[in-house]
């Protein structure tokens, strides 16, 4: 196994990466396609905000839960029983598309959607430390994350241009086909699992494992809980602004079409691919410290996307600067989720690892809901280079003020 584990790309390893290039691309197809749709549908951006709001709640509800699963069930059968269900949902989509209300039916779904992808997670960074050798994490986190930016950036790009010319009918076909197959292939991934016998009912193990995780967050480990109180503060004020800012700025501010809009959305993932690589590329020379510095180059790119976007300035400029701003936001944010996981990762011991990540995830995305919903708000009611800036001004005081955090970290 020591040996096995000395490589990279693994059997299992290898396994993990394809079932996610395939997973995650038919989420990306979906997760562009229905928010879409109910925008062009309705003409809200308030609505588009709210709905992308709620249906990010049971995600953080779910992350902990699926932590828990994670620690005490095999890893590969979760995975699998995830894409086997989201293939059932898309498939009940269908079944209902046009019977019930467009608006309970799309907010329904993405809620599923993201819940379901809050109890997958867990189980695939989990899986990590089990499949490769501590000095590989780095790589194989770079790797995973890699995967994610690259169906974040063929989704939307594939999405916009089916969305456009057949609309939302195939996306749905799309994905639901990959999430059968997915879950197909992960069927035959070995985990190392330890199993730990249940003492009491599901509820009061998943509260006493939840329990655990939290008193070594908040005990053992109390930097840890000032990393997610940052990651709280940058995910209400920045990533939320990201979230509902740029397809609102590009489809109903610029006036851009469907095709444009997956376009932005695929270069913003392809900044994400960028970082991934250059993660993988500097490996362990990559330092607590630097997770500053991600943070704070994420806030200057949302100060100059505001910029570009100040009145008079020709729609194309605008577009092509929200377009490419967005892609150096992605390549730094990426760079901060690979110091940020690979560091948890090992430091933590095995049988909490699930359930913290999905603690801390769970915690910190919980202010991103709140965010969405007032920036929806806000996008409407002010012009959207005032929302941008002051985001961007508030997100680079949290990012100077996290320093002392991260120094911690190292030490």
């Amino acid at each position: 196994m020591n040996t096995q584990k000395s490589a990279l790309f693994t059997r299992d390893f290898t396994l993990v990466v394809i079932g996610q290039i395939i997973s995650l691309f038919g989420n990306a197809i979906l997760h562009f396609a229905l928010p879409l749709y109910l925008l062009r549908e309705t003409g809200s951006i308030a609505l588009f905000g709210a709905v992308n709001a709620c249906s990010f709640v049971p995600m953080i509800l779910m992350g902990p839960i699926g932590g828990t699963a994670a620690d005490r069930v095999h890893k590969g059968r979760i995975m699998a029983g995830l894409d086997f269900l989201t293939a059932g949902l898309t498939v009940a989509y269908c079944l209902l598309w046009g019977k019930a209300p467009l608006v309970p039916l799309v907010i329904v779904t993405l809620m599923l959607l993201y819940a379901i992808a809050g109890a997958y997670q867990p189980a695939v960074q989990a899986s990590l430390p089990l499949l490769l050798s501590p000095g590989r994490l780095a790589q194989g986190n770079a790797v995973i994350n890699m995967v994610a930016t690259l169906a974040n950036l063929l989704g939307p790009a594939l999405g916009g241009v089916i969305f456009g010319l057949w609309g939302l009918g195939p996306i749905l076909t799309i994905g639901g086909v990959c999430f059968f197959l997915s879950a197909v292939m992960e069927i035959f991934i070995r985990v190392p699992h330890e199993r730990r016998p249940r003492t009491a009912g599901v509820l009061t193990t998943v509260g006493r494992d939840l329990g655990e995780s939290w008193r070594y967050i908040s005990r053992e480990r109390p930097v840890f809980l000032s990393v997610t109180l940052v990651l709280s503060a940058f995910n209400l004020i920045l990533s939320a602004v990201m979230i509902v800012g740029v397809p609102a700025i590009v489809a109903q501010v610029l006036g851009m079409s469907d095709a444009a809009l997956g376009l932005t959305q695929a270069v913003m993932a392809l900044g994400g691919l960028f970082g991934g690589l250059l993660a993988g590329l500097l490996g362990t020379q990559l330092k607590p410290r630097h997770g500053s510095l991600c943070l704070l180059a994420c806030a200057v790119t949302a100060g100059f996307m505001g910029l570009v976007v100040l009145p008079g300035v020709p729609t194309a400029v605008s577009y092509w600067g929200i377009t490419l701003l967005s892609m150096l936001a992605m390549a730094s944010a990426m760079l901060f989720t690979v110091v940020l996981l690979t560091l948890v990762q090992s430091q933590v011991p095995s049988l909490l690892l699930g359930k913290v990540i999905a603690c801390i995830q769970a915690v910190a995305n919980c202010a991103s809901p709140l965010g969405q919903a007032a920036y929806g708000l806000l996008f409407d009611a002010l012009p959207p280079w005032a929302v941008l800036l002051a985001a961007a001004l508030l997100s680079a005081l949290v990012a100077l003020r996290s320093r002392r955090v991260f120094r911690r970290l190292e030490a």
